[in-house]
């Protein structure tokens, strides 16, 4: 779905949320998120905050470099990020002891510039063809996504094949126009990203190689907003909420 009709949909979200710390203060949240998060987040501030009245400063961002941001000590309220990015013991110190609430999850796909020969990606063996054939791939390594990526590439057995053919992305929403642009074959990444005018999806990746990237919400330990901040999880499992995730092509929870 693109970006314009997911903003439609987000401001037709009811009223039915109703905010059960209405007697709060209003808040300036300082939210971290995975940049594959982007167009969901941005289509659910302006609801959330109708609704709660809290204001919403996000910083998107990839696996590593959230870990890094943690790491230094950048003040933050909550964070929807990959669950890779617990698995950080010094990052996961960071956040307020108790379980993580999963908001959305999604699969890797691959697309091809629209109009563009779609090759057969249906099995290990023809994904690797396919891969192997294509002057050059779209992604972004340095990230939980493509660190799954890669390691494809690896049970494969073309991964050294593949750093001279991968075209490296800065971040995600930047993968699939560079496909459209015909800058790179292919894009190779995680599936609700890779929707965009100008490209058409190949498809999932195979079933034996396919798997979801989970984004997973916490509070900060040290931040003074968090009731604030169990709010805006609270919302984003919501039905209201979790409609929007779905037309951003994820699946909730």
């Amino acid at each position: 779905m693109g970006k314009p009709l997911l903003k439609s949909v987000a401001i037709l979200l009811s009223s039915a949320f109703v905010m059960t710390s209405t007697s709060l203060q209003a808040a300036e949240l300082k939210v971290i998120a995975g940049g594959s998060m982007t167009a969901p987040l941005n289509a659910l501030a302006a609801p959330f905050e109708k609704a709660s009245g809290h204001k919403l400063s996000i910083h998107f961002d990839s696996t590593p470099n959230i870990i890094a941001r943690v790491n230094a000590g950048t003040p933050f309220d909550v964070a929807v990020v990959p669950a890779d990015v617990f698995k950080d013991a010094a990052a996961k110190a960071r956040f307020a002891p108790g379980p993580t609430i999963d908001i959305a999850r999604v699969g890797y796909g691959v697309i091809a510039r629209a109009g563009a020969p779609k090759p057969d990606i249906s099995t290990p063996d023809a994904f690797k063809k396919a891969l192997l054939a294509a002057p050059s791939i779209a992604f972004l390594p340095a990230s939980a996504a493509g660190a799954y990526v890669t390691k494809v590439f690896e049970r494969l057995g073309i991964a050294e094949e593949m750093k001279a053919k991968t075209k490296v992305q800065a971040a995600p929403p930047q993968i699939a126009p560079a496909v459209a642009k015909g800058e790179a074959e292919m894009g190779v990444f995680l599936m609700n990203v890779l929707v965009a005018p100008g490209v058409e999806l190949v498809g999932p990746f195979p079933g034996e190689l396919q798997q979801e990237l989970v984004f997973t919400s916490a509070v900060a330990a040290d931040t003074a907003e968090a009731a604030a901040a169990k709010t805006l999880i609270n919302y984003l499992t919501t039905p209201e909420a979790t409609a929007i995730i779905k037309a951003a092509g994820m699946t909730p929870g």
